[in-house]
């Protein structure tokens, strides 16, 4: 038997997203129904609905920043109790028996890992919904634990904003005295400069205007660059550990390789529409001074519940705007605008009012 749940989705690629119902699976012997209270909107999400990345299937109900309370619980799933306030984020399953399943690293399961939305389920056959909706079921090994003192609502983008500027500062060795340049402001980068500094990281903000550059101070960075001024980048050549690049379009790479010291790192974070799509890169720019350009995806799910712990030891949430479903076109527009400080959430608890 099918649970029948309100949910907002696309039918097709360039499509408005639409009030739809969707059905959901009964829980089974270690599910949780969760009660859908936030979902943040991912600029994966834009990506997705547009079929940008020429790979959606429609209808597509988007959304893998999810925080709720557990409604119920199939009779073998212990680790969570009715009313607990939990998360889900981009992973829904994978095999479990891999080496990366077993790593903690389920994102790159060798058998396929299953999404959150937009994804096959293990079966093969069914097509995973998101969090625009009123309630999900998950097995529990894929759930997270909000901790006590995170607002719900701004929390809920930690499930995917969190992570993916967390997982390369661990992956990287962010520490201490560090030397961080973030480059551009948005939902990705405003985690990072709350991230990193709460690491103890020096940090710098990269953005092509000023608008931003007091936000910039209030999430911890001690600089801020506007990189279309000339000459802006010329002084810092040489300087960096570590820049995490949250742009989400193709762009020069070379003179951001630049910015890093010997051994430093510079970590793709954004991913452009044309996935196919290269800059070139000179491999003189990173033999002399051993400098490595690397990509980070998510994180597994113990990494993301330590990413959560972290936040809640540190009083980190995101920046949000929490709106109404029907608001959620309009928040589409806007974020292609760049007009969000900084994530948009959807109040789902009032969805299917």
């Amino acid at each position: 038997m099918k649970r029948r749940t309100p949910a907002y989705g696309a039918r097709a690629a360039n499509r408005p997203l639409e009030p739809m119902t969707i059905e959901r699976r009964e829980p089974g012997p270690h599910d949780l129904a969760i009660d859908i209270l936030y979902c943040g909107i991912c600029h994966s999400d834009v990506h997705k609905v547009n079929d940008d990345w020429a790979n959606t299937h429609f209808p597509v109900v988007p959304g893998h920043e999810i925080v709720g309370r557990v409604e119920s619980r199939g009779p073998e799933a212990t680790g969570f109790r009715e009313g607990d306030l939990v998360g889900v984020g981009c992973i829904a399953n994978s095999c479990r028996r891999c080496a990366q399943c077993r790593a903690g690293h389920e994102m790159f399961c060798e058998k396929g890992v299953t999404f959150t939305y937009g994804s096959l389920e293990r079966d093969g056959k069914t097509w995973t919904d998101g969090g625009y909706s009123t309630n999900i079921v998950m097995d529990e090994r894929y759930v997270l634990r909000i901790p006590e003192g995170l607002d719900p609502s701004c929390a809920a983008p930690l499930l995917c904003a969190g992570i993916t500027t967390y997982s390369p500062m661990r992956q990287f060795g962010c520490k201490p005295g560090d030397r961080v340049a973030v480059l551009g402001l948005g939902g990705l980068g405003h985690m990072a400069v709350k991230l990193a500094s709460s690491m103890g990281a020096d940090v710098t903000v990269l953005s092509t205007s000023r608008g931003k550059e007091k936000d910039a101070t209030r999430f911890g960075a001690k600089r801020f660059v506007a990189t279309q001024e000339t000459g802006s980048l010329a002084a810092l050549q040489g300087n960096f550990d570590l820049v995490l690049d949250t742009v989400s379009a193709p762009h020069d790479l070379e003179k951001h390789i630049a910015l890093l010291r010997s051994f430093g790192t510079l970590v793709l974070l954004g991913l452009p529409p044309n996935v196919t799509a290269a800059a070139p890169i000179s491999p003189s720019s990173l033999v002399f001074g051993n400098k490595r350009l690397a990509g980070s995806n998510i994180g597994g799910i113990l990494e993301t519940q330590e990413m959560l712990d972290h936040c809640a030891k540190n009083g980190i949430v995101a920046d949000v705007e929490v709106i109404r479903a029907d608001q959620i076109n309009e928040a589409y527009k806007r974020m292609e605008k760049g007009d969000v400080r900084y994530r948009f959430v959807i109040d789902c608890a009032k969805l299917g009012a």
